[in-house]
């Protein structure tokens, strides 16, 4: 069954929570790259997919986030980008075979022309590459997520769709709390994002990590307000704070599930978690939507 297919039976769907964290839980240092890690440590990858599958996580993304050439090539992997993420897809496919697995694509780091050195053409064969190796591993699911300029995210939709029309693509973009209103770091709203986002040929849209999830409610509201489309909502568990040297993130997974009526209010149809979230977050947020049901 597919991601919309799902929607439309199950109206309300959770996803899984942070990657990051919980690979550095299992010794992830900061001087490697996690993407490395679905081949050299496949088994600590596995197990945080079937870590969110077991707490009831219909949807979970894989580790393959800076899976881009560009972002490999700053680790001198740049020529493996097929191997690492087809990898990616593959450990989550193992670990929850009864989700639904999104290939994660996270920004490339550089900018489109005028602002930075790559076309636009240029930027969306990168994002091809890595998508195709992800897609011939078997995922029918795209997220492209954490993204702040839309000519990025549109080549990363554009790209998906474009190797398979057929295949579903979630984008999600990360805001700011200006006095503006929410905006990306580019300057980019809600409003602006879910057009765009849709135009470029997203299935579902939304917003991921750069906020607790009080905030996000808020942000839901808005992209609910100018589009039609399904939401994805990925909340961090609060804004990290530096602690001893280390970041910790002050959110509980009981904090995260009482916002659960308030985000589905505002429109929200996917739920899960970004920085510092656990298995407990997700678990606490099924727990919301199944009493909320």
């Amino acid at each position: 069954m597919s991601l919309l297919q799902q929607l439309a039976e199950k109206k309300v769907l959770v996803s899984d929570g942070a990657w990051g964290t919980m690979l550095q839980a299992r010794g992830l240092t900061t001087r490697e790259c996690p993407e490395e890690w679905n081949v050299t440590h496949p088994d600590e990858v596995r197990a945080v997919a079937a870590a969110y599958a077991a707490v009831g996580s219909d949807l979970v993304l894989t580790n393959t986030f800076g899976g881009s050439r560009v972002k490999l090539e700053k680790r001198g992997l740049g020529g493996r980008v097929a191997e690492l993420n087809a990898a990616g897809a593959r450990l989550s496919l193992e670990g929850a075979p009864g989700a639904i697995i999104a290939g994660s694509v996270g920004p490339t780091g550089e900018f489109v022309e005028p602002l930075g050195m790559l076309s636009e053409s240029d930027m969306e064969a990168v994002f091809a590459e890595q998508i195709a190796a992800m897609l011939g591993a078997g995922l029918r699911v795209i997220c492209i997520e954490t993204m702040t300029a839309l000519e990025e995210a549109a080549c990363a939709i554009r790209a998906a769709k474009r190797l398979d029309r057929a295949i579903e693509v979630i984008a999600t973009m990360t805001f700011d709390k200006t006095p503006g209103g929410y905006r990306t770091m580019m300057g980019i709203g809600p409003e602006q994002a879910a057009s765009a986002l849709v135009e470029a040929g997203a299935d579902v849209v939304g917003s991921n990590c750069g906020h607790g999830v009080r905030n996000m409610v808020d942000i839901a509201r808005e992209f609910r307000r100018f589009t039609d489309r399904p939401i994805l909502i990925h909340s961090n568990a609060g804004m990290p704070e530096l602690v001893d040297g280390r970041t910790e993130f002050r959110e509980t997974p009981q904090d995260m599930a009482e916002q659960v009526p308030a985000l589905l209010e505002a429109g929200a149809d996917i739920i899960g978690g970004c920085c510092g979230t656990t298995p407990d977050h997700i678990a606490g947020i099924r727990a919301a939507v199944d009493a909320h049901r």
